[in-house]
């Protein structure tokens, strides 16, 4: 699946209803937790933080906070010291971070206003990480984001848990409705609204399907993201792209860039 359309995802229209935004990125959330879908992200984050000196790490386009708790425990597990978390998104989902801030005695906090990537403020620092997001957006934008981490010298970390295949998609469309059917009532915090628009308007499961198939039809290639990272206008900066994981479930494409 060499190519990728820019086609539209519903969790990124403003007018989309939060309530359904949520529950669409709370599934995420509890897919990628239970799956270790970033396993393959731990020793690039690993050696990313080392080589920067640093153990905070800000997380851009967050949406529910997907995996990022595991990710938070085994990194520091790994580095054999804590690793701190901050959550951000340019929509806050607080009902999760506030969830994930609880569940992780702290280890991970969130900012609870808007935060646009492509213009992070200098307050906010860290390494800065984009998991399962960075496809949301069109090149100009994508280019903007990078170029900001790389006028500001921050170090940044892309990661999308896909292999980019014909067989995703496949398993998209003819596995997930049932998986969506069968975890929902598991998916914490508990959601009403989050059962109602998944058995009695199926509004979250169609979102789902939808905005996972325009995923991966969006996804940057490791070529594609070497080629953007060519045009990023900067100075002793060193940019990485490639694709890591040995087995379906646990492929991941990155880009990873720092000063230096």
């Amino acid at each position: 699946m060499n190519f990728r359309l820019q086609l539209f995802e519903f969790e990124d229209l403003p007018w989309f209803p939060h309530i359904i935004r949520q529950g669409m990125l709370d599934f995420l959330r509890f897919m990628i937790s239970k799956l270790d879908a970033y396993e393959a992200a731990l020793p690039l984050l690993q050696e990313l933080l080392d080589r920067t000196n640093q153990r905070h790490i800000t997380d851009l386009c967050s949406g529910a906070g997907g995996g990022i708790a595991g990710i938070q425990q085994a990194l520091s597990r790994r580095m054999g010291s804590p690793v701190h978390v901050t959550l951000s998104d340019l929509y806050p989902n607080l009902q999760a971070y506030t969830y994930l801030q609880k569940q992780s005695d702290g280890a991970l906090d969130f900012i609870p206003t808007p935060v646009n990537a492509a213009a992070v403020p200098e307050s906010i620092t860290g390494v800065r990480t984009i998991f399962s997001s960075f496809h949301h957006f069109p090149p100009p934008v994508a280019r903007a984001i990078l170029q900001d981490a790389a006028d500001k010298r921050a170090a940044i970390s892309v990661f999308e848990g896909a292999d980019k295949s014909w067989l995703e998609l496949l398993l998209l469309w003819f596995a997930f409705p049932l998986v969506i059917l069968v975890v929902t009532p598991f998916i914490r915090p508990f959601s009403l609204s989050r059962l109602f628009f998944t058995y009695i308007i199926p509004l979250i499961p169609l979102g789902i399907l939808w905005d996972g198939t325009v995923s991966l039809l969006r996804i940057y290639t490791p070529g594609m993201l070497q080629q953007m990272v060519s045009e990023i206008k900067t100075e002793n900066y060193t940019w990485r792209a490639g694709k890591a994981g040995t087995r379906p479930g646990k492929y991941v494409i990155y880009l990873i860039g720092y000063p230096g």
